[in-house]
């Protein structure tokens, strides 16, 4: 397939905290790209909201190539960001976005990027691919927009995708579109990439305290856990789960308990405390909304198992947190 005269021209919007390796995920597969057909097919640049250099969650910094008031002649624009990315300047930055947006610009977002994207009203009642660790803060701070479990997603001229993974895979798409399928499964094949998922795959998710994924799980066992994530806030009786995957309770709680290492019941809790934490980190809700969300009447039980859970307080948790952003909270 011969290549296009023009290259496709993107943009990677990078926000302080930001996950490197959805950067470098993004640019290795384009350089190979241009490398083995000999013609820049893709080019790239590096912006910033204004022209200081961005450090990463890495602590390695990036030297902008433009500003985004600066930068011209995008075809994509996508935001690499920690999920609390934010402008210095939330007015304006917003405001050069939607200008991009109505210019033709196709607007995306990888890993944490989501979030500022949605902050800047840019994603109302579309949907999205969001990380599975930052799912129940972006719900709960968007609840109208659509998060999706896809590794990838496209709704019209938004790109959306979960982590450093899926960014490859999704550059993988646009080399295939742009030359042709032999030349993406080259640059696939030049990075030993094992596979190239389809836009519709889910995303792994690990099963708490557990060395396993929620796919190789046995069938009643997945479908429990299924049921545990779609009854955060209303609580499930075990013994009704287990009528519900058709299974005595001593015999679910027994096939259960081998599949995770954990009981029913304990797996259901640190469940709903792992969406209270991503809330803790991600979002400004009081705790009181907090506890009320994954199905505690008060603070004080939530409070008392999330120390043992994590072995921190939500409340020293945040004041860690304040003013600062570190690695631990962009996640590839």
């Amino acid at each position: 397939m011969q290549a296009p005269e023009s290259p496709l021209r993107l943009g990677f919007l990078m926000f302080p905290g930001f996950p490197m390796a959805c950067l470098t995920s993004a640019i290795e597969p384009l350089r190979a790209a241009n490398e083995i057909t000999g013609t820049r097919a893709f080019s790239w640049v590096l912006v910033a909201e204004d022209g200081s250099a961005v450090r990463s969650s890495a602590e390695v910094r990036f030297e902008p190539d433009a500003t985004l008031d600066d930068v011209q002649g995008l075809d994509h624009l996508y935001l690499i960001a920690p999920p609390t990315g934010q402008f210095a300047n939330p007015r304006h930055g917003a405001a050069r976005l939607r200008w991009l947006d109505r210019t033709g610009v196709v607007l995306g977002a990888f890993s944490g990027g989501i979030f500022p994207l949605a902050r800047a009203g840019l994603m109302e009642g579309r949907r999205c691919s969001v990380h599975w660790c930052y799912e129940a803060a972006f719900k709960a701070s968007f609840p109208r927009v659509e998060a999706s479990e896809a590794v990838i997603l496209r709704d019209a001229r938004r790109i959306t995708a979960s982590g450093a993974g899926a960014v490859f895979d999704l550059m993988l798409r646009l080399i295939e579109e742009r030359l042709g399928r032999r030349i993406m499964t080259e640059v696939a094949c030049w990075f030993q990439h094992p596979f190239v998922r389809d836009e519709t795959a889910s995303q792994n998710v690990p099963v708490a305290r557990s060395a396993q994924t929620a796919d190789r799980l046995p069938p009643p066992v997945r479908t429990a856990i299924s049921l545990f994530e779609s009854h955060v806030e209303d609580l499930l009786r075990i013994p009704d789960v287990a009528d519900a995957v058709g299974m005595s309770c001593r015999n679910f709680e027994r096939v259960f308990k081998q599949a995770t290492g954990q009981s029913p019941l304990r797996y259901y809790r640190l469940l709903r405390l792992s969406k209270a934490r991503q809330r803790v980190l991600y979002s400004s809700d009081s705790l009181r909304e907090i506890a009320a969300s994954v199905g505690y009447a008060t603070t004080a039980p939530m409070v008392r198992h999330y120390a043992e859970a994590f072995g921190v307080s939500p409340r020293d948790e945040r004041r860690r947190l304040a003013g600062m952003v570190p690695p631990a909270m962009a996640l590839g």
